[in-house]
């Protein structure tokens, strides 16, 4: 399997790569990672709606300029379905059996996806009601992905 982190900005603190590189390192031995970062925007301070709106779309545009063909697009979305553990677990797996080679997991910046990256995504997974900080997620999101193929495998994983 073939897993893609579509991310918009770059990791500005050394310990959330270090924290990247280490999950990146664990999900080696169950499928091949690629981290895709796209530039983000800067949000002047006090920007209303529209300026807010165009913002996501020209990340947005970025983030749909990297999706390809065939692959499965998971976007994360506070709006989104949550899951249990368990159950990601067995949506990754599902895919697999299904035929499905390629996952592209999306992250928007600080101001959330466009509506057309939302449109585009052929799911939509939700973390939790709360916000988190988009580098944060990054992390967050290996971590599910790296403790899904341990489930799958029957592995054990601390709860």
């Amino acid at each position: 399997m073939r897993i893609t982190l579509i991310t918009v900005g770059k990791l500005k603190e050394k310990y959330w790569g270090d924290a990247v590189s280490e999950y990146a390192k664990r999900l080696g031995r169950y499928c091949r990672l690629e981290i895709v970062q796209v530039a983000d925007e800067k949000t002047p301070d006090g920007a209303g709606k529209a300026a807010e709106d165009q913002i996501r779309e020209r990340e947005g545009e970025r983030i749909l300029a990297q999706i390809r063909e065939g692959a499965f697009v998971i976007a994360l979305e506070i709006g989104g379905k949550a899951l249990s553990s368990e159950e990601m677990a067995a949506m990754l797996d599902r895919l697999g059996v299904q035929g499905v080679s390629h996952i592209q997991f999306l992250i928007g910046g600080s101001l959330g996806l466009s509506a057309a990256v939302r449109k585009r995504a052929d799911y939509l997974l939700s973390f939790s009601r709360m916000t988190f900080p988009h580098q944060l997620m990054r992390v967050i999101l290996l971590e599910q992905i790296y403790r899904s193929y341990r489930i799958i495998h029957g592995e054990p994983y601390h709860k």
